[in-house]
């Protein structure tokens, strides 16, 4: 069975007659009954009865659908054949820890589908170990994670682009801290009550974990747990500044302004299996779009594609 016996087949159907069907194909009519005869032999008995005009047999009309989902498909395969040298076809698979995905991947991706519509997206969140299992797995070919990776036993990924977020000291503005112009870290372990820890590392960065062991009030939570206790005005924590940017605009939160302490930040890095040595052109150009979007959203971003 071949594409020329389901074109002819399906085009006696469509004319109803074996004649315009070779006028339409640009063939003989032997040529045609030819083909419908090697196609029925090949199923096992006859599709079309034939009398002064021509009618499916049973057999034909169940074979009917089949032959026009498998010409269907073999369109669709050789469009996309010819569109996947450009990158305009083709598949892009992509993980993200939760914690990165909105802060990330919303703005390119978005540029992206539009750029190249019939493209297949598939983003897949979880946590590390998960990103570095599907990577490693092939079901994704990039992933979003904290970096750099600290993991000793993970040392087969490749950054591509490095992206540095920065991270800020926020209270509510009627906390104590709120009042001065510059504050001290002696001043964040006394008077935080309490110095809210948040889970939004690998490890804890050492000046925030140093300034927790000294503070004299200490509370380990989740980001939004933290978000919410620093809008009733209980405590002072280290966001990433992304995740709290709505509520600096609208001064629900205030930033302190630390006087004896460098800038903090959270690395974020897009990377590859070491092992892959070239990436899809849907990857590729996804890529650009998100060296685009970190470079006009972020002040520090390293390419190393």
């Amino acid at each position: 069975m071949d594409s020329e016996q389901l074109i002819a087949f399906d085009r006696v159907v469509r004319e109803g007659s074996f004649s315009k069907a070779a006028w339409a194909l640009n063939l003989s009519q032997p040529a045609i009954s030819a083909r419908i005869q090697a196609l029925e032999k090949e199923l096992g008995g006859e599709l079309f009865s034939r009398g002064r005009k021509i009618a499916l047999t049973e057999r034909g009309i169940s074979f009917l659908p089949y032959a026009r989902r498998a010409l269907a498909a073999l369109d669709d395969g050789l469009k996309a054949a010819n569109l996947a040298p450009q990158g305009e076809r083709g598949r892009l698979a992509l993980g993200s820890l939760r914690s990165l995905a909105g802060r990330f991947l919303g703005k390119p991706l978005a540029d992206f589908q539009k750029q190249y519509p019939q493209v297949e997206c598939k983003i897949k969140e979880g946590s590390h170990w998960q990103m570095v299992d599907q990577l490693t797995d092939g079901l994704i070919e990039l992933a979003l994670i904290c970096w750099p990776c600290i993991d000793p036993l993970v040392t087969n990924l490749t950054p591509l682009i490095i992206m540095q977020d920065p991270v800020i000291l926020v209270a509510h503005p009627n906390h104590p801290l709120s009042q001065y112009s510059s504050i001290s870290q002696e001043q964040v372990a006394l008077e935080s009550n309490p110095f809210l820890l948040l889970q939004w590392w690998q490890v804890c960065p050492m000046p925030i974990a140093r300034l927790a062991a000294r503070a004299s009030n200490a509370a380990e939570v989740p980001t939004d747990i933290g978000r919410y206790l620093i809008s009733e005005g209980v405590g002072a924590g280290f966001f990433v500044e992304a995740v709290v940017q709505n509520e600096l605009e609208r001064k629900e939160f205030t930033e302190l302004s630390l006087s004896d302490m460098n800038p903090i930040y959270r690395g974020v890095a897009v990377v590859k299996l070491e092992r892959q040595e070239k990436l899809s052109l849907p990857a590729q150009n996804f890529l650009g779009h998100l060296q685009k979007a970190a470079q006009t959203s972020m002040k520090q971003v390293e390419v190393l594609l």
